[in-house]
C-alpha cells in the first residue's frame, strides 16, 4: 500500500500517445511472472479512475524496472522527490481492461478486492507478488504477516494458506486485515513454498527470511511447556514485555509464543485481558 501510505499523487498521463513500448496484452497469458506482478500489482499497484493509465509504486526502484523489462515496456520511472518512492506509469486501455474484466481490479481495489483466479501451478508466485507488496518478515525471522483492506481477499488468502497446512491467524483492526504465521518450521516451509522455482522478486524480503539452507524437517515450532505455572509465568513476561515495548509482536517473539496463543489468552484470560488493556491506556 506504498501510494496511500506516502499520500503520492497519481498523475493524469491518461492523455499520452504511445511514446513508449508496451506488451499490451501481457495479462492475458498465464506465467510465473504474471502471476508474481498480478500479485504486486494488487498490493502496490493502481487503476486510473478517468485515463487508460495504471501505475506501481515501490521504493527499491530495481524491482520495477524489472516488472517494467517484464512487460516489454522502455517506460522511463519517476521518483517522488519527497518521499524518494519510485513509480512505473504504463498508458493503455487493453491492459488497463484486463486488468479489470480478467481479474477483476478496479480503480477502488484497496478495499473490496476480490482474490482473482489463479491457476494452482502458479499461486505460490502470486503470493509473492503479494507478499513483496504487502507483506512481511519481523527482525527475529519467525513471524510473517500481510495487510490488506479487503476481508473478502484476506479471508481467501487465508484459507489458499491453511490449505497448504499454514497455520495462520487473521485480525482485524480499524480498516486493516492482517493475517500472521509464525514459527520456525512454519516460517521456512512457507518461504520454500513462496520461493520455489521463482523469478521476479524483492531482494530484501527474501534475504531477511532465516534457515534458508535448513532442510525444514529437521526443523520445529517452540514447545513449550503446558503446565498453569509455566503458561501464568509465560502471561507475566508477555505484560512485562509489552509494558516496555508496547509491541505485541516483540513481546511474542520474547515469550516464545504464536499470536494465536496471544489472541486466545485476551479471550479467555480477564485477567491477562484487563492488564494488556490498562497498559494500552497509559
Amino acid at each position: 500500500m506504498i501510494l496511500s501510505d506516502h499520500n503520492i499523487e497519481k498523475r493524469p498521463f491518461g492523455s499520452w500517445k504511445r511514446k513508449y513500448k508496451l506488451n499490451e496484452d501481457y495479462f492475458k497469458t498465464w506465467s510465473k511472472n504474471m502471476a508474481y506482478i498480478l500479485g504486486f500489482f494488487i498490493a502496490d499497484g493502481f487503476v486510473s479512475n478517468d485515463f487508460q493509465t495504471i501505475g506501481f509504486a515501490q521504493k527499491e526502484k530495481y524491482i520495477l524496472e524489472q516488472i517494467r523489462d517484464e512487460l516489454g515496456s522502455n517506460q522511463p520511472l519517476y521518483q517522488n522527490k519527497q518521499t524518494g518512492v519510485y513509480m512505473l506509469y504504463l498508458n493503455s486501455k487493453v491492459m488497463k481492461n484486463d486488468l479489470m474484466e480478467i481479474h477483476g481490479i478496479t480503480p477502488n481495489k484497496s478495499l473490496d478486492i476480490k482474490f482473482p483466479y489463479v491457476p494452482e501451478v502458479y499461486l505460490n508466485h502470486f503470493i509473492r507478488g503479494y507478499f513483496d507488496g504487502d507483506g512481511n518478515i519481523y527482525s527475529r525471522g519467525y513471524l510473517v504477516s500481510f495487510v490488506g483492506g479487503s476481508l473478502d481477499f484476506m479471508t481467501v488468502l487465508e484459507h489458499h494458506l491453511k490449505a497448504r497446512g499454514f497455520d495462520v491467524y487473521l485480525t482485524k483492526k480499524e480498516k486493516h486485515i492482517r493475517l500472521y504465521m509464525s514459527g520456525r518450521k512454519t516460517i521456512k516451509e512457507f518461504y520454500d513454498w513462496i520461493y520455489h522455482d521463482k523469478g521476479l522478486y524483492l531482494k530484501r524480503k527474501f534475504e531477511a527470511f532465516p534457515d534458508k539452507n535448513m532442510d525444514a524437517e529437521t526443523l520445529q515450532n517452540a514447545k513449550l511447556k503446558r503446565t498453569k505455572q509455566a503458561v501464568a509465568a509465560r502471561k507475566k513476561a508477555f505484560i512485562d514485555e509489552y509494558r516496555k515495548s508496547y509491541c505485541v509482536h516483540q513481546a511474542c517473539e520474547t515469550v516464545g509464543i504464536t499470536l494465536g496463543t496471544y489472541f486466545r489468552w485476551l479471550k479467555q484470560d480477564k485477567q491477562f485481558s484487563e492488564e494488556f488493556y490498562q497498559i494500552k491506556k497509559e
